[in-house]
């Protein structure tokens, strides 16, 4: 407790300038920078109260001890309990990143960095990069970066790095007081604390060749990647045997209660439909039959159109039925289902015929746009990649020319991203790391949004 002290705490007056300085440090025992360490305990003296956060994260010692130290703060003191057996002839930091603040204002002690030797001398080398998401050419500030002494690919998952360290806000690394050697690179996120690459679901990145780490090592960059074929899992929620026996009792009511007609849906709104769009048909449970022959597809007369200018095609869940047809602008059309055209696996139908009326939009509810990019490598096999929150909307492949053009365009705001195809298959690939050692396609962001207007040409010029 502070009462006993004898000792006011002193406070700025009411309406006085906020304190925007970080804590500031006094003294350190032993010394920053020593050599020929042999403490077991590190204790650090602030100007003022510190309030130490996520210290357990935040913390990062390097080389990295098979036993994390303890950390006690009191007051504006921090003392470091070292917990593991000290290597010969070594050079160790401690870098705290954000845990060292305030405790009034929360300022925070950037990070602070602690350096010992074992040894006569304290290693000097230095190693900087960047890592990049490589399906988005963006950054992920929460991937570690980490140095193998071990080059065999195994290490990565069986042993703990020999040095580790973070990326800033824009991505990137810079490792100081390294020793000398040759070292095996990687980034990926570290969400165990492990540091070690236990889940092919999450972000990966590797070198191709092991780092020469000496005088003047030119820096790397690392393009992070998910392995293809991994399926992340919603986590499932805690709900004890006994309520989820009562709230599949409460789903079978309700299902009992449902009607009993085949269920389906058009991605029409109401009433009209996007013609940049694929015309989906979805029905709520998978289909034994669907006669796409006795489907009607009228004009706004109720003519028959002739069934050899569109088709049906479904997916693998036989819930969703694709209709492809070449949609024209501002025309009315019918879809007229009959009551057996289609049947459910449990045998149900529509109760009785359904039509559905719609207006494709148009044309002055779209924009025309044209996207030319003056210094693009066709070599490279590059695809426009239109993406709305992380979704792509929209792909062209350049062929012969560095422009793309489109007459009818749906409005709205859009990332650009160009994907270096290597594979030529249009879409983007994933890396893999073990056995096939295969980089992942690379993403460019273009940092120039394009905002699509209805009825407007929009017209952009590109450098990248």
């Amino acid at each position: 407790m502070l009462g006993n002290t004898g000792c006011a705490n002193i406070v700025p007056p009411l309406g006085g300038p906020r304190d925007t300085l970080p804590p500031k440090l006094v003294f350190v025992t032993p010394r920053d920078s020593s050599k020929l360490f042999n403490a077991n305990k590190i204790v650090f003296t602030f100007n003022e109260y510190i309030d130490p956060k996520d210290v357990r994260t935040e913390l990062i010692v390097s080389p990295v001890p098979k036993t994390e130290p303890i950390v006690d703060a009191k007051l504006r003191t921090l003392t470091v309990r070292i917990k593991d057996t000290l290597q010969p002839n070594t050079t160790y930091s401690l870098n705290f990143g954000n845990a060292i603040r305030d405790v009034n204002e929360g300022n925070i002690m950037k990070n602070f960095t602690y350096v010992f030797s074992t040894g006569r001398y304290i290693d000097s080398m230095r190693f900087s990069g960047n890592v990049l998401v490589a399906n988005t050419g963006k950054t992920d500030s929460t991937l570690i970066v980490m140095l193998h002494k071990n080059l065999d690919d195994s290490a990565v998952v069986k042993e703990k790095p020999r040095y580790v360290a973070r990326l800033d806000s824009m991505g990137r690394f810079s490792f100081r007081y390294l020793e000398p050697g040759k070292y095996a690179l990687y980034a990926m996120k570290d969400e165990g604390g492990t540091r070690r690459y236990l889940s092919a679901a999450s972000l990966f990145a590797f070198s191709d060749t092991p780092v020469i780490i000496g005088p003047g090592t030119p820096p790397s960059t690392l393009y992070a990647f998910v392995e293809p074929d991994t399926v992340k899992r919603a986590s499932k929620s805690g709900t004890s045997g006994q309520n989820k026996g009562a709230i599949a009792n409460k789903e079978k009511e309700k299902d009992k209660e449902k009607d009993k007609r085949l269920q389906l849906q058009v991605n029409i709104s109401s009433g009209e439909f996007d013609i940049l769009d694929t015309m989906k048909i979805t029905f709520a449970t998978p289909l034994k039959v669907f006669d796409s022959s006795m489907i009607q597809f009228t004009n706004d007369d109720f003519k028959v159109i002739d069934p050899r200018n569109y088709q049906f095609k479904r997916d693998s869940t036989k819930k969703l039925f694709a209709m492809l047809y070449n949609w024209p602008t501002d025309t009315k059309y019918h879809l007229i289902f009959p009551k057996n055209f289609a049947e459910d696996t449990s045998g149900r139908k529509l109760l009785k015929a359904d039509t559905i009326s719609f207006r494709t939009k148009k044309d002055i509810e779209y924009g025309e746009v044209r996207v030319r990019i003056l210094n693009l490598d066709l070599s490279r096999k590059p695809v426009l990649q239109f993406v709305v929150q992380d979704a792509i909307k929209f792909t062209y492949t350049f062929r012969n020319g560095k422009e793309f053009r489109q007459l009818l365009f749906a409005p709205g705001e859009y990332e650009l991203r160009v994907l270096y195809d290597t594979n030529g298959n249009g879409v983007w690939d994933a890396g893999q790391f073990f056995g096939k050692h295969r980089q992942p396609e690379r993403v460019v962001p273009i940092k120039k949004k394009l905002t699509v207007k209805a009825n407007w040409d929009n017209d952009v010029d590109i450098t990248l």
